[in-house]
């Protein structure tokens, strides 16, 4: 059998598994998965209330199908760490090949997540939920390097909210709110990168600009 029709089946194993397990999910957890995803909604705006039922379901489960993903990957990795019999060299192997396997699961979840959306919202609507489920990290640290680089051209604008949308699309299936943050770091590096390549001296910058935050702090305090 080939390995790409290996991972087919380790994927195709893995969603049964998820549909299976779903029956035995913590109920306190469902709770938890259904309240997020009713804080999410509820920033729509809707005014549909069937509507709104039917996103916050697609939402909630789409929380319990990530986590089934990697609650499962990670159960597997720490067995494949504990396993001693094995050398070092091959437990890699084994934890390379269970992270490369959930993330084509995700990959494919998310997809689908993204057409259930499609069925209910609007792009905009949508791009709101994105927001939501990583806590609108996009639009605040894009308008955080406008406020930190008042001069950049049109270009070096989209160049960096191109690369905070992107990094979006990984954080909204990161399984922890370090995960979804550490994903923004990521991309928030390359972009540095690029602007430094632009000239920018980014630690100067950085510094006046929060000189200049503070000050307009104080000045508030004083008003």
């Amino acid at each position: 059998m080939s390995n790409r029709k290996i991972i087919s089946v380790l994927i195709l194993f893995l969603i049964c598994f998820n549909s299976i397990a779903q029956q035995h999910l913590d109920p306190v957890y469902i709770n938890i998965t259904n309240e997020r995803a009713a804080k999410i909604v509820a920033k729509l705006e809707l005014a549909n209330p069937a509507k709104e039922k039917a996103v916050t379901d697609i939402i909630a489960q789409q929380f319990r199908d990530l986590s089934q993903i990697q609650d499962g990957r990670d159960a597997e990795i720490k067995k494949v760490k504990a396993d001693s019999s094995v050398v070092k060299e091959k437990r890699n192997e084994k934890i390379d090949k269970l992270k490369s396997t959930a993330d084509e699961a995700i990959s494919k979840l998310h997809a689908a997540y993204l057409k259930k959306l499609g069925t209910q919202l609007s792009q905009d609507k949508i791009v709101a939920v994105k927001d939501g489920m990583t806590y609108g990290v996009v639009e605040i640290t894009y308008a955080g390097y406008q406020d930190m680089l008042p001069a950049l051209t049109k270009a070096q604008k989209e160049y960096i909210y191109t690369n905070l949308v992107e990094a979006r699309e990984f954080a909204m299936d990161g399984g922890s709110s370090k995960e979804k943050h550490a994903w923004f770091g990521k991309y928030k590096g390359r972009i540095n990168n690029y602007l430094s390549k632009e000239g920018y001296d980014l630690n100067k910058e950085s510094a006046d600009w929060h000189k200049r935050v503070e000050e307009r702090e104080k000045n508030k305090t004083k008003g």
